[in-house]
């Protein structure tokens, strides 16, 4: 005789174990209609699993975060069930969830085309309009490996083989078709209300480029018809907004197979790059640090002591000289460490704040890459305190506004905080990750913010607060990082005299504002379409004559503004005005300068914005005034 606690505090009795499905029925026919899945003392599970003891249940809908998830990965399921209804030679592979959406990875022996793409979406709609019963079915490994052998899908063999021998494994029943996954999943196609099918892509098969490529196929799913009309809207901006696409046209990068997730900066790319650095060197000096700079190559002995090896070897790109094994570095945590060791340090120098704009290099996969948004070659405005316990909560709380002045300074204002903590694979004790957790929230606490906790997500030697910033399409995009480690500079043998003269480990802070310097400076092309902030433009201004008489003057005009620190260029071809008003509109300039004959006499210029105002003729010092006070920060 369960006794069933809801979220409100009230309570239910029952005479004999009963299912998510049935306490959902119990309390209205409305939420048992909606009920995607359910939690039982806060665990997630299908609306068929069964409560027989006294428990706290909340009933999941597609209105929750986890609902929605649940619809995503269901839907992920309908596509092999349509794929195998369409193309019964097709062998299924995985079909996860990802970010407002899931993908099925299949090999179809053949490639298909967005119209084969159309007519799996159309027999999806067909198999949701059948509102069947979606059977869950727990067998042991034995069981799995037979269902799979019978269905000739030697992918989900091959998924099957990897499972531990004697765990339960979950089969979801489509109707005919079969798919093995942990759920939960949604009891009834109905659930699923508005999905689109968005693209094909290739993946090899557990991403190792020496098996099968397989075919990727992309879809979204969301709670209703117009959630998903406003995501499509959404990727068709995105699209327009795409930094590839933009930095084409702006000539600011490119990239080539020759450095395969490296980046070739041009003068207006790497104009904009040192508008960011410039920035953050000044943001470093206010907040105390000292700049340093460390080796990019290291013998592996030392990614061997900090922990690296053994946890981030696979990223890591390495190399040999003279019967020697080194290691680019993938961080730059370890050499700072090597400055900190390099003199013997005193209570009384704590906090040491040391800055870098570390260049490292990690081995992404191939399939990763994309644009300057996930690289192989970055650089970070990296950053390590080494500090006492007590001075953690004060140093966390300086870095918290730091961090957001920075953000809202490159037009950036809704920011959400979360902590990442422990992951399976991580190196110290349980108790230092207690204490190095517990410091996190309580300096979170002193700042009066909110956070989420994402359980598993830390890096594998401290957990770390991160910086979540929403663009201007709603995208979030996760920069900065503030992480307690106590356990690499222990292991790096770091110690500083404390007051009675005892040697202690500093805890050392890592922490990063704007994080890859390529990924940030990708996400503010996109936010900001191309159109930078005048202070953050490559090109700020262009002066532009009219005919050739006033060629003097117009460089005279950039002289004046150039030794005062403009970032301005000349344009003397011999073109009509509106032609260069027009191509230098399109390349996002901030300042169009004109000078005509009249302009030359007064000693000003017609000034215009990209944007199409006409702010009429000022002089060049009223103008210096105006362009200084845009980009005061």
């Amino acid at each position: 005789m369960p006794t069933i606690t809801l979220p409100d505090g009230s309570q239910r009795n029952f005479d004999a174990p009963v299912t998510i499905m049935q306490i959902a029925e119990s309390i209205g026919p409305g939420l048992a209609k909606a009920a995607v899945a359910g939690r039982i003392d806060g665990v997630l599970v299908d609306t068929a699993d069964v409560v027989d003891r006294d428990a706290q249940v909340s009933i999941v809908t597609i209105k929750d975060r986890e609902g929605l998830e649940i619809v995503r990965h269901s839907c992920a399921h309908l596509v092999g069930h349509a794929v195998k209804q369409l193309y019964p030679e097709a062998k299924m592979a995985i079909g996860p969830v990802i970010e407002d959406g899931f993908y099925y990875d299949i090999d179809f022996g053949h490639s298909i085309t967005p119209d084969d793409l159309k007519a799996i979406e159309e027999r999806m709609q067909a198999l949701i309009d059948r509102d069947y019963e979606v059977e869950r079915v727990y067998v042991d490994r034995d069981q799995a490996m037979r269902t799979f052998v019978e269905r000739d899908e030697p992918y989900k063999q091959e998924l099957v083989s990897g499972i531990p021998e004697g765990e339960t494994i979950r089969l979801y029943h489509h109707q005919e078709y079969v798919d093995m996954c942990r759920g939960p999943h949604v009891p009834n196609t109905r659930l699923i209300k508005a999905f689109k099918l968005l693209k094909l892509a290739g993946a090899y098969w557990r991403g190792d480029a020496s098996k099968p490529m397989l075919t990727r196929i992309y879809g979204t799913a969301w709670e209703d018809k117009k959630a998903l009309k406003a995501y499509l809207h959404r990727l068709e901006e995105a699209e327009k907004r795409d930094h590839r696409k933009i930095a084409r046209k702006l000539d600011l990068f490119h990239q080539q197979e020759e450095a395969p997730g490296m980046v070739f900066w041009h003068p207006r790319g790497w104009a904009l790059w040192q508008a960011v650095e410039q920035y953050m060197r000044e943001v470093y000096k206010d907040g105390g640090y000292q700049e340093i700079r460390t080796p990019q190559v290291m013998d592996v002995s030392l990614w061997k002591k900090s922990g690296h090896w053994d946890n981030y070897a696979e990223n890591m790109f390495f190399t040999e000289s003279e019967k020697r094994e080194y290691a680019l570095k993938p961080m730059n945590c370890p050499g700072h460490v090597q400055v900190f060791n390099s003199g013997l340090r005193s209570y009384r120098e704590l906090p040491i704040r040391y800055g870098e704009f570390g260049a490292c290099h990690r081995n992404e996969p191939s399939g990763a890459l994309h644009g300057i948004m996930r690289v192989r070659a970055f650089t970070q405005d990296d950053g390590h305190i080494f500090c006492t316990e007590e001075q953690i909560e004060s140093e966390v709380t300086a870095f918290h506004a730091q961090a957001l002045k920075v953000y809202a300074d490159f037009g950036f204002d809704d920011i959400a905080v979360k902590i990442a903590l422990r992951p399976d694979k991580r190196i110290g004790s349980e108790e230092a990750w207690d204490h190095a957790e517990n410091a996190l929230r309580s300096a979170l606490s002193a700042c009066g913010v909110e956070w989420q906790e994402l359980l598993g997500e830390g890096a594998f030697y401290g957990p770390k607060i991160e910086y979540h910033m929403k663009d201007c399409l709603g995208r979030e995009w996760q920069v900065g990082t503030m992480q307690v480690d106590p356990m690499m500079p222990a292991r790096l043998g770091a110690q500083y005299v404390a007051e009675d003269g005892s040697r202690r480990t500093p805890i050392m802070l890592h922490r990063a504002i704007v994080g890859s310097f390529e990924r940030f400076i990708g996400i503010l092309i996109e936010h900001h379409s191309g159109a930078m902030p005048t202070w953050l433009a490559p090109v700020q201004a262009v002066v532009m004559n009219i005919t050739d008489a006033q060629a003097g003057y117009v460089s005279e005009s950039v002289g004046f503004l150039q030794r005062n620190g403009i970032r301005v260029k000349a344009d003397l071809r011999n073109e009509k005005i509106g032609f260069k008003i027009r191509e230098h509109t399109l390349q996002k300039i901030p300042y169009l300068l004109v000078v005509g004959d009249k302009e030359v006499e007064n000693r000003t210029v017609a000034v215009r914005t990209r944007s199409g105002e006409d702010l009429g003729a000022l002089s060049l010092d009223s103008l210096l005034e105006r362009l200084k006070a845009e980009c005061a920060k």
